[in-house]
Parts: structure tokens; sequence; C-alpha cells
């Protein structure tokens, strides 16, 4: 990890009134296990080890809109190729996740609550001190794409089912529901 110099920054209790005062940063490339709840959504191998998330920090301090003290802000950035299985043949596919947020930090959770209706941007709470990569995993899990697939699946996939009740019923035919209805009708 690399950080600011002259400061050595701890991303899992950010002091990031400090960290933006300092206009610090920090970036990283950490293996995917250190992220468990987004490992736990992977298709990988036993053995398999997947690309690695390579993530930026930046804190900045920005005028207040309200004319106060200036406010905490966080640019996080993050890329990862994370193994998910494909819905559609079943097989691994390589899907590229691109994280790039900022948000503005106020002072704690019930401000943030307060304030989070009426404004655009991300809030956060100062306090307690975030844990940087929970908010980035927490940003990695929500750019997981619902249904993972493949543009073209590598191999051929079979659009019907191998269960023979199935299989049978789709070749009865079906009874009119409503010719029942104008049966009771008469």
């Amino acid at each position: 990890m690399k950080d600011t110099p002259k400061t050595a920054w701890n991303p899992r209790r950010l002091d990031m009134r400090a960290f933006a005062q300092a206009a610090a940063s920090l970036q990283a490339e950490e293996p995917l296990s250190a992220f468990p709840r987004v490992q736990a959504e992977t298709a990988l191998d036993d053995g398999a080890s997947p690309a690695p998330v390579r993530w930026l920090a930046q804190g900045e301090m920005r005028p207040a809109a309200s004319g106060g003290s200036p406010d905490v802000w966080l640019h996080l950035q993050a890329d990862a190729q994370v193994p998910l299985t494909c819905q559609r043949c079943l097989a691994p596919v390589e899907t590229p996740v691109s994280v790039d947020r900022w948000f503005r930090f106020v002072a704690d959770e019930a401000t943030a609550e307060a304030q989070d209706d009426d404004c655009e941007e991300d809030l956060l709470a100062l306090e307690p001190r975030p844990d940087l990569h929970d908010v980035l995993e927490d940003e990695l899990l929500m750019e997981l794409p619902l249904v993972p697939m493949h543009e073209t699946c590598p191999v051929p996939v079979s659009m019907r089912s191998d269960d023979p009740e199935e299989a049978a019923a789709e070749v009865a035919p079906r009874k009119n529901p409503f010719a029942e209805l104008a049966k009771l009708k008469k």
C-alpha cells in the first residue's frame, strides 16, 4: 500500500478529516480474498487466484455550499476482474467491475440521515471512523451485475429441459380455461 509521505494512514480506521486536510491519497493492489463478501459471490475453482483489486482513495477539502467550514470529501476508485457464473451457460465469466465514486462526510450518522434526501452526493459519517475496506467492498458489491453473462457463451447452450415431466407437459395440449367457464354458463 502506498501512502502520502510522512504520514501512515490506516484504511481500517481512517481519520477522514486529517486525510482530506492533508489532501492525502492511498492506493493498493490487494487480492480478492481481502474482500470476503465479494469473494463469496465469485465462481472460483479451488486453488484459482483471480486478478487483484486495484484501488485509489483521495481526500479533499471543498468549500461548503452553505458557506460554513469546508466539507470533507473522498474520491474512491477501484478496478477488478471478478469471476462470476454465467447465468446462460453456467460457466465462469470474467466480469470487469469498476468503481468511481465521491463521498461527502458529515459529523455523524444522524446528520447523514437528515441530509440524505436533500442532496445528490453520497454521505458518510466522520464518526465512527470509517473502514475504507468496508466502503470499497460495499461499492464493489453494488457494481456486480444482477445477471452475469458472456457476450457469446464458449459452449453451446441447451434451451430445453432434461426433466421428463416438464417435456411431457410441453407436448400435451393446453386446455383453454375460458372453455371450462363457458360450460358453466350453459
